[in-house]
């Protein structure tokens, strides 16, 4: 199975662009293919670039643009609630039923509150999808003033994770303007950064994530 038959198999692009739509009037940032794309990529090249073979960084890569189908039924436990609607969707597609498990499983533990990290897929999952803050994540480029996440997002004109296989690290480095600030961008990031924190250790990484080029959580270099 490649991500690519997954991006053309119309149930899931069906769940993707619903729970976008959800969550577009919620008033949430984006979750269509733009954060599917990013959470996708990022989760793949991690495992890519820590050795993994192709195929489990194709099931990375597929984990990451299918992680949030669940948002097509309610936002609260999408995590869980995408997990058992991928079923069946990924057994008719003619998925392994061991690759099925594995992807099911780091969908249905994506979520920071109630998920926990069991496997590279999990872990390359939600550090690509915890890291994902960025200005294009506003929907139409037109940040609502009272709202934090547009505030925050609006506010990171760049967003780089790179893999550091020497020192076995990974890191975070983020550029803000003046929209939003740091204290806020922890408000509602902190527990995110603690599940990407676990997740690179899972890895047997570091989780290093720098705002404005000063370290913010307690990596330490060397």
């Amino acid at each position: 199975m490649t991500l690519q038959e997954i991006k053309q198999n119309e149930s899931i692009r069906a769940l993707v662009r619903a729970g976008n739509q959800y969550l577009e009037a919620m008033g949430y940032t984006d979750h269509g293919p733009r954060h599917v794309g990013y959470v996708s990529d990022t989760a793949s090249r991690i495992l890519r670039s820590l050795g993994y073979d192709d195929h489990i960084v194709e099931l990375a890569a597929i984990a990451g643009w299918v992680h949030d189908v669940g948002n097509a039924i309610n936002r609260h436990n999408h995590g869980a609630n995408g997990a058992i609607l991928l079923y069946p969707v990924l057994r008719e597609m003619g998925m392994d039923i061991q690759d099925v498990v594995c992807s099911i499983t780091a969908v249905g533990n994506h979520e920071e509150h109630n998920g926990f990290i069991s496997s590279p897929i999990s872990a390359a999952l939600a550090i690509g999808d915890k890291s994902d803050a960025h200005k294009s994540r506003v929907r139409n480029g037109k940040p609502d003033p009272t709202d934090i996440h547009d505030r925050v997002n609006f506010a990171i004109q760049e967003n780089k994770v790179t893999i550091d296989c020497e020192n076995k690290v990974i890191c975070q480095s983020l550029t803000m303007d003046d929209t939003s600030s740091v204290m806020e961008y922890l408000t509602i990031y902190l527990e995110r950064i603690q599940m990407c924190e676990a997740a690179a250790e899972f890895l047997g990484q570091r989780f290093a994530l720098y705002i404005n080029g000063s370290q913010v959580n307690n990596h330490k270099e060397g």
